[in-house]
C-alpha cells in the first residue's frame, strides 16, 4: 500500500506490517483513504481529527450545492402589500440558506402600458432584502417580464435569519403543563374547607 506520512509527504509503498509500525511510532492511526487505487492509499493520521476534517469538507460541499440552487418568486404589478411581504419572507429564507433568488414580475394585458409600476415593485422588494442579498445586475425588462437575480451576502455581512428561533425559553406544552399541575401538593385541609360555601363535612365535624 502507498502510505502518506503525518506531514503529508509520501513514505512510499509499504507492507501492512511496516505501515502499522510507522503509525505506532508516530502515535497515530493508519487510515485507508483511497481503497480503489492501485496500490491502495493509506494515511498516518489521528482518526478523530481525520473524521472532523471530513465532516468539515462535507459541510462546505453542501454549502456550494445550495449556492448553485436558484429559487424563483413571481410578482405582479398589482400585488397586495401583504402578499408582497410573504414573497419577500420566502426570498429571505432562501438567501439565508445560501441559495440564489430570481425575482420575476410579469405583466398581463394592458399592464405593459405602465411598466414603471412594475419597476417600483421590484425596487421595493430589492430594498426589503438588501440586508440578505444583492442584485447581480440591474432589473431588466425582457418581453413581458422584469427579471433580476439576487445573490446571498456572505454570512459575516448578512443580517440574522429572522426565521430562526430566538433564545427565549419556549412555553411548556399543554401536556407538560397538565403534568406540572398534577404533581403540585394539594392545599391544606383548612384551606379546602374554607374555600367552599356548602361543605358537606362541616355538619359531621360539628357533631
Amino acid at each position: 500500500m502507498r502510505v502518506i506520512g503525518v506531514d503529508g509527504n509520501q513514505l512510499g509503498v509499504l507492507t501492512l506490517g511496516d505501515a502499522l509500525t510507522q503509525a505506532r511510532a508516530n502515535g497515530v492511526d493508519l487510515v485507508e483513504i483511497a481503497p480503489n487505487a492501485t496500490p491502495p492509499v493509506c494515511r498516518l493520521v489521528d482518526f478523530g481529527k481525520f473524521r472532523y476534517e471530513q465532516a468539515k469538507k462535507d459541510r462546505e460541499s453542501k454549502k456550494h450545492q445550495h449556492a448553485n440552487k436558484v429559487k424563483e418568486i413571481q410578482l405582479s404589478p398589482k400585488i397586495d402589500p401583504h402578499d408582497l411581504g410573504v414573497k419577500i419572507s420566502h426570498a429571505v429564507g432562501f438567501l439565508c440558506d445560501d441559495m440564489k433568488v430570481k425575482i420575476a414580475l410579469k405583466f398581463r394585458g394592458r399592464e405593459m402600458a405602465h411598466t414603471e409600476v412594475g419597476f417600483e415593485v421590484i425596487g421595493r422588494a430589492i430594498k426589503e432584502i438588501a440586508a440578505y442579498g444583492h442584485p447581480d445586475f440591474t432589473p431588466k425588462l425582457v418581453g413581458r417580464a422584469i427579471n433580476v437575480m439576487i445573490s446571498p451576502l456572505p454570512r459575516n455581512k448578512r443580517a440574522k435569519n429572522p426565521h430562526q428561533d430566538d433564545d427565549r425559553p419556549a412555553a411548556p406544552s399543554p401536556r407538560k403543563a397538565a403534568a406540572q399541575r398534577e404533581i403540585q401538593p394539594p392545599p391544606p385541609a383548612s384551606a379546602q374547607s374554607d374555600g367552599f360555601a356548602n361543605n358537606a363535612f362541616s355538619k359531621i365535624e360539628a357533631r
